[in-house]
């Protein structure tokens, strides 16, 4: 027997490294990045801060014996695990590797990334999943399935545990896409990445429609049509960079708070330039964005769902440095109402930041709900209600900005201190009321109006009788509906004052198992 030295053996060691960081080989790596795509290895090290990454499972093999895969076994089985930092928090990864065997999913390879998640639970700290993989190894058939399932149970249990993101950067289809849609946000890059349950030979067949899978899964589709993506990156580079800055926004766990970074640049004349946003006419629009800009630490908004249900705006900021997450009606796009895309999007971002500690700040300027037989028959009524559960289960603090329409139910669903808002604050501007004036008067005075010698003239003068005794805030202000009547221009020190004094709130909901939210 070869008696081998402690040398022999260190040198073996290092070999056997070698080999596992090489993947699939030279060729196939070449090949990745020929695509635009970077390696597995290469992704981690742009994410993590540098030499922090902690490998864990490097040379795990996978254990199947069929179809000759017995003579294909590349240590590390198809994807990289373990931790590093942040910003130097702790963060657990873990990055598929399509150079080997396209990043199938074995049996092992589920463990590798279940044994990640196990860690990420008991320490407390966020998990990134880097997805690029042809899907489950067919030659292993029901065990990879299994391996898959494994992974969406953890994924749920970790559900408002610790923060979870997931990057995609290659493909992503069939079961494999219930993981990512499980965490709670997902980036893709553009012409690389794509997602779908059934490919588009799949949808030719079964339903005779040709598409390609950048127009059936793409970035760009699940950014503007599905809302399944929330961030969306031109390259694997900048992917990655977006998610250490959205990791600066997150605390560690549900029993921490966010990062609270002592410096911050605010610029003084925002606060009169807020008084010019919005336009004399209130029937004309105005961006939203402008007015959160105005109040927020200066290049702190993080928008997400950007191009996703433009009616709403929802994102992450700061203010005096601490965490918020925003929510604000967009009067730019119809309106700024409330439909099925816009509730579902509103209420899955007040549920994140509500599981994690961020404060709430909401701007309001919503007329209504959407009508049509579209928004009815699809389900505005359920879909509506999420936002509305959403705010009213939500135990952050939150504050409310009505800042010019707040009509009918809408003015409910969005924050109102009715549903458990801390704080509402209202402009001159605003109008409280339970719908419109000229169409309020259509209906009280309608008879007064058809008696009249000229209709026109004293459905006019019965708006503008509406308007002087509803549309504004001051009837709510006399109800305690809203606290107080702010200039626009004392909105982010009121708002500063408001979250100070909201710093310990500490609010029980009722024991139960879990709420039945209107899915």
């Amino acid at each position: 027997m070869l008696n081998r030295t402690h040398m022999d053996k260190n040198q073996d060691l290092l070999n056997r490294r070698e080999a596992s960081k090489i993947g699939g080989g030279e060729a196939r790596i070449e090949k990745q990045h020929s695509q635009g795509k970077l390696t597995a290895r290469e992704r981690i090290e742009l994410l993590l801060d540098e030499g922090s990454f902690q490998e864990i499972g490097q040379f795990v093999e996978h254990r199947a014996t069929s179809f000759g895969l017995e003579k294909n076994k590349i240590p590390g089985d198809g994807v990289v695990t373990g931790f590093g930092r942040i910003h130097g928090r702790l963060i657990y990864v873990y990055s598929q590797d399509f150079t080997v065997l396209g990043g199938s999913l074995s049996e092992t390879h589920a463990e590798k990334i279940c044994r990640v998640m196990d860690l990420a639970m008991k320490n407390g700290a966020p998990v990134i999943g880097l997805n690029d993989s042809g899907g489950a190894r067919i030659q292993e058939g029901v065990v990879s399935l299994a391996g898959y399932a494994d992974i969406f149970y953890r994924n749920t249990r970790a559900s408002g545990v610790v923060p979870q993101i997931s990057v995609i950067m290659g493909p992503c289809a069939g079961g494999a896409v219930y993981s990512p849609a499980l965490t709670d946000f997902i980036v893709m890059v553009e012409d690389t990445s794509y997602m779908f349950v059934t490919g588009p030979n799949v949808v030719k067949t079964v339903t005779h429609e040709e598409v390609s899978s950048e127009d059936l899964g793409g970035a760009k589709a699940h950014a503007e049509k599905s809302g399944v993506n929330h961030f969306t990156a031109d390259n694997d580079v900048e992917a990655l960079k977006k998610v250490r800055d959205l990791i600066t926004f997150m605390p560690q766990n549900a029993n921490e708070l966010p990062p609270q970074p002592t410096i911050f640049d605010y610029t003084e004349s925002k606060k009169s330039t807020i008084d010019t946003i919005l336009p004399e006419n209130n029937q004309m629009p105005y961006d939203i964005r402008k007015v959160v800009d105005c109040v927020i630490d200066d290049n702190s908004f993080r928008e997400v769902h950007e191009d996703y249900a433009k009616n709403i705006v929802v994102g992450f900021a700061r203010i005096e440095g601490r965490t918020i997450g925003v929510v604000a009606n967009q009067p730019m796009a119809l309106a700024g109402v409330l439909d099925i895309d816009s509730s579902r999007k509103g209420a899955r971002f007040v549920r994140f930041c509500d599981a994690f500690n961020i404060p709430l700040l909401v701007f309001e300027d919503v007329p209504g709900f959407l009508p049509g037989t579209d928004q009815e028959w699809n389900g505005i009524i359920s879909n509506g209600a999420k936002l509305l559960y959403a705010f009213a289960e939500a135990t952050v603090p939150r504050i409310t900005v009505i800042t010019r329409k707040a009509y009918g139910g809408a003015f409910d669903v969005m924050n109102s201190k009715s549903i458990g808002a801390d704080l509402n604050y209202a402009w001159p501007t605003a109008e409280i009321a339970v719908m419109g004036a000229k169409g309020a008067a259509e209906i009280i005075f309608k008879r007064e109006i058809a008696a009249a010698e000229d209709p026109e003239a004293k459905w006019l003068e019965k708006e503008a009788e509406y308007a002087e005794m509803f549309a504004n805030p001051y009837r709510a202000a006399e109800r305690g509906i809203v606290d107080d009547v702010i200039l626009p221009s004392e909105t982010r020190d009121k708002v500063i004052a408001g979250f100070k004094m909201l710093e310990n709130k500490a609010e029980v909901l009722p024991q139960k198992k879990h709420g039945n939210i209107p899915l």
